[in-house]
């Protein structure tokens, strides 16, 4: 990461400034260093779409009021968050980047939001994304809505930040917050977080509960934390996990105990070759990881693939378009104000209505798409039950059982890639998200090479509620791994 000198050393300066003469709380005191960060810098990196900086003072305020030993029984007391601006919270209308919605306050909290509040975390505000989660159009802009504008990479901000979460990503980067609240159905918390350089975890599908989120598609929707190491990342999955599913709770029990690895020795790394022989820059950062993997004890199990069936990647974009339709007509029928009359029809219409800003740079064909598709529901099932079948039961869990594999390995995602208005995103060969979004199992990024300055991810994906586990793996390698500036 690497912030202007100027912006970082007014930031050192604030924060200093806050501790020796802010006679307030710490709850407040981050609050407020938080907003300052934000007002003096993002003008120019648009990774926050709104904050909401009275009631989230007023919030600390009370915390730091509580008694000592309440305080110190939050896990989460006193830490500033954002969140992805299509997810629900009380104080903030959520508008998932499009115009139609700058209204939609729910005056409700998702149930993750909730999770995050009773921990002890204080909801500053939401950050810009990708519209509509960056299923609107083929040549899409990550990082732009009409709402926020275009977020730029906290690296080069003349690069991509990727999408769509690419406001969280960037706030974490740039040190807005040490945690901010992403979702994915498909790259959308591990590519931002990879190409800005800092920690992502898309969990285990059905870890987190999915209301009070704009949705994309049901069948792969989560929510993640995007964080600025895997301590805090575990801290916050831990809050958000879905009290109401039997099979969370050994998940947040081991979540508890995310430093506790000492050594992989004894574990089982496969290397899922899908995700290189692109780039030579990009295998030889992947060989230095696992090397030091090797070296802690684990064994390595190189060239696994999971090589699906000829037209998977057009069932898979088809179900997203089924499931898109119905779960977001559902979502916003539900919405307890005046949007509960819109539809996906409506939102069409309303970007045709409003072309100079919603059009500007890029089209609607994902929203056609899905409304003309015709599909039965017997249909779609029996499509969602083969891409499923292809992904995880002769995909991820054939490689786990066959090779008796602890994780799998690999690239996280291309390297950042320079903003186009006019050709839209350019993608630099394969990454690790596909798979595990489409199987639900648990995926992290980290941040461990850069090339030519540029941040680079590596993966590791464990097994569907092995998010604990995967996550013990990661800090010991966060922890132990010397980052490697070559190409």
């Amino acid at each position: 990461m690497r912030l202007p000198f100027i912006a970082l050393l007014a930031c050192i300066l604030s924060s200093l400034a806050l501790a020796q003469h802010d006679p307030s709380g710490p709850a407040t005191r981050a609050v407020q260093a938080s907003l300052d960060r934000i007002a003096l810098i993002d003008a120019r990196y648009s990774a926050v779409i709104a904050t909401n900086g009275a009631r989230a003072l007023a919030a600390a305020g009370a915390q730091d009021a509580l008694p000592a030993p309440a305080r110190a029984a939050l896990p989460l007391a006193g830490r500033p968050v954002l969140l992805k601006d299509n997810i629900e919270s009380r104080e903030l209308p959520t508008t998932a980047g499009s115009l139609a919605l700058v209204d939609n306050h729910t005056d409700r909290d998702a149930p993750l939001v909730a999770g995050l509040r009773e921990a002890g975390a204080i909801i500053i505000g939401k950050t810009n994304l990708s519209e509509w989660a960056n299923f609107r159009s083929l040549h899409s802009i990550s990082g732009w809505s009409a709402v926020g504008g275009q977020t730029r990479n906290a690296v080069a901000p003349d690069r991509s930040p990727c999408g769509s979460s690419s406001g969280s990503a960037v706030a974490v980067a740039l040190g807005y917050v040490a945690i901010a609240i992403g979702t994915e159905t498909s790259g959308s918390i591990i590519c931002p977080a990879a190409v800005n350089g800092v920690v992502g975890v898309k969990p285990t599908h059905g870890l987190i509960a999915g209301a009070g989120i704009v949705p994309l598609a049901s069948s792969q929707d989560t929510a993640g934390p995007i964080a600025v190491d895997v301590t805090a990342a575990a801290l916050a999955l831990r809050a958000m996990a879905d009290r109401d599913n039997p099979r969370a709770g050994a998940v947040v029990d081991g979540l508890g105990a995310v430093a506790s690895l000492a050594d992989p020795g004894g574990l089982r790394i496969g290397v899922l070759a899908n995700s290189t022989g692109y780039d030579r820059r990009r295998d030889r950062q992947l060989t230095r990881v696992l090397a030091t993997l090797e070296a802690g004890g684990a064994t390595i199990i190189e060239g696994l693939r999971v090589d699906p069936y000829d037209g998977y990647g057009d069932d898979v974009e088809t179900l997203l378009r089924y499931e898109f339709r119905r779960d977001l007509n559902a979502y916003l029928a539900g919405l307890p104000n005046t949007l509960a009359g819109l539809d996906l029809e409506a939102l069409i219409a309303f970007n045709e209505a409003h072309s100079a800003k919603e059009l500007r740079y890029f089209g609607q064909e994902i929203f056609l798409e899905a409304r003309d598709l015709e599909l039965s529901e017997a249909d779609y099932e029996a499509l969602r039950a083969r891409v499923r079948r292809a992904a995880r039961d002769d995909g991820l869990d054939r490689l786990f059982t066959e090779h008796h594999l602890d994780a799998l390995a690999g690239v996280s995602s291309s390297l950042a890639w320079l903003i186009d208005e006019v050709n839209g995103d350019a993608f630099y060969g394969p990454g690790m998200a596909s798979l595990p979004a489409t199987a639900g199992n648990p995926h992290v990024t980290l941040p461990l090479g850069t090339i030519a300055g540029l941040p680079l991810g590596i993966s590791l994906v464990g097994e569907r509620y092995g998010d604990h586990e995967l996550l013990r793996l990661a800090h010991w390698l966060e922890r132990t791994h010397r980052i490697s500036t070559g190409n």
